[in-house]
């Protein structure tokens, strides 16, 4: 009998976080909710995806405009970084192994009148449409997967010659499991106990072995929180969180 985390078939991912996950999705939105927290670390999540778009692309931050892109956010979510991309202009898909998350982005997304494409369905359906994106996003979720070499491979390959690749995750450090699952899970409860497994957790030299030869690394910051203020900022370390930013080789 198979475990709920095993990889079946072609089908990377696992139940059980898929489940995790289900019952957290109508909180993602809640600025005064339970993992409020989460929601402030997306935000600061998000001003550095845009700063990378806009520098990558040519893009006036003054602007903003990004009708021109097309953008696939892997593992979306209740679709906190879809749907503000989607506002400046960007023409957004956001898959999701989760239907119930799916359902909340829809959802949302609806309320605020925003179009944005979401879609019940995992990488390995994209690849085999052939599909491929301008921007590919792919942020905290390849700690929950069984093959994470073969999800981070699936999202270069969406990525079109010249397009980036944007990648957050968490490093597998001592610091991380201190503050990153003793600390939130624990202690704060800033995410329920058992959302993270540090074995999961992915070093910096790994995610750049897995991308490929197709790229450079352009850009790479860590996000740092003040726990009493429950506000994040970037920094230099890389210890807990981090994003790298991908160039496709033209």
């Amino acid at each position: 009998m198979l475990d709920k985390s095993q990889k079946t078939g072609s089908e990377n991912f696992s139940r059980e976080e898929v489940a995790r996950f289900d019952a957290l999705a109508e909180s993602w939105w809640d600025p005064k909710g339970q993992y409020k927290t989460a929601l402030a670390f997306n935000q600061a999540r998000l001003e550095v995806i845009k700063t990378q778009i806009e520098r990558h692309f040519g893009i006036n931050s003054d602007v903003s405009d990004y009708s021109a892109l097309s953008i696939i956010d892997i593992g979306s979510g209740g679709g906190l970084i879809s749907e503000p991309l989607a506002k400046l202009g960007a023409k957004v898909t956001g898959i999701d192994a989760s239907a119930v998350s799916v359902e909340v982005a829809k959802r949302h997304a609806a309320k605020e009148g925003v179009k944005v494409t979401y879609k019940h369905m995992l990488s390995s359906d994209v690849v085999k449409e052939q599909s491929q994106y301008d921007v590919v996003i792919n942020a905290e979720v390849v700690e929950h997967v069984p093959d994470q070499q073969q999800l981070i491979r699936e999202c270069a390959s969406m990525v079109k010659p010249g397009g980036l690749l944007i990648l957050a995750t968490l490093n597998r450090t001592v610091k991380s499991y201190i503050i990153a699952i003793v600390g939130a899970e624990y202690v704060m409860r800033y995410l329920p106990i058992g959302t993270h497994a540090w074995s999961k957790f992915v070093k910096p030299v790994e995610l750049s072995s897995w991308v490929g030869d197709a790229f450079e690394l352009h850009h790479q910051i860590g996000m740092k929180l003040y726990p009493f203020k429950g506000e994040w900022t970037t920094t230099s370390s890389l210890a807990v969180n981090y994003i790298q930013t991908y160039r496709h080789r033209k």
